[in-house]
């Protein structure tokens, strides 16, 4: 397993931008397809979006396309995730996770991960 530790998160108003970062210790994060889950309280953790490890393919769920944008930089071993126009509904604790194989489709579901990070908190409020 890949060790992942999340940073980034805070507090932005509705329409504001922030950027997770996802760094990776013990194994380079290229071999890995790496995904970000958000889960709101009260509510099932859903998959947001991940960069898959062997093409680099992204996906992305609908209710973040066209704000939110993930990528990798290898020499920095690390997972960005862009949010831009954060809205209200977009609060919640972001987690990142790790699978060696591909999801089966997409993003695919939580239990393909088996590392994960201990999550961040991203609040959008005014």
């Amino acid at each position: 397993q890949v060790q992942l530790v999340e940073s980034g998160g805070g507090l932005v108003h509705p329409g504001g931008s922030l950027r997770l970062s996802c760094a990776a210790s013990t194994f380079a994060l290229d071999y890995y397809t790496i995904a970000w889950f958000r889960q709101a309280p009260g509510k099932e953790r859903e998959g947001v979006s991940c960069i898959v490890s062997s093409d680099g393919s992204t996906y992305y769920a609908d209710s973040v396309k066209g704000r939110f944008t993930i990528s990798r930089d290898n020499a920095e071993n690390t997972v960005y995730l862009q949010m831009n126009s954060l809205k209200p509904e977009d609060t919640a604790v972001y987690y990142c996770a790790g699978a060696f194989f591909r999801p089966q489709t997409g993003i695919g579901s939580e239990y393909e991960y088996d590392s994960w990070g201990q999550g961040t908190q991203v609040t959008v409020s005014s």
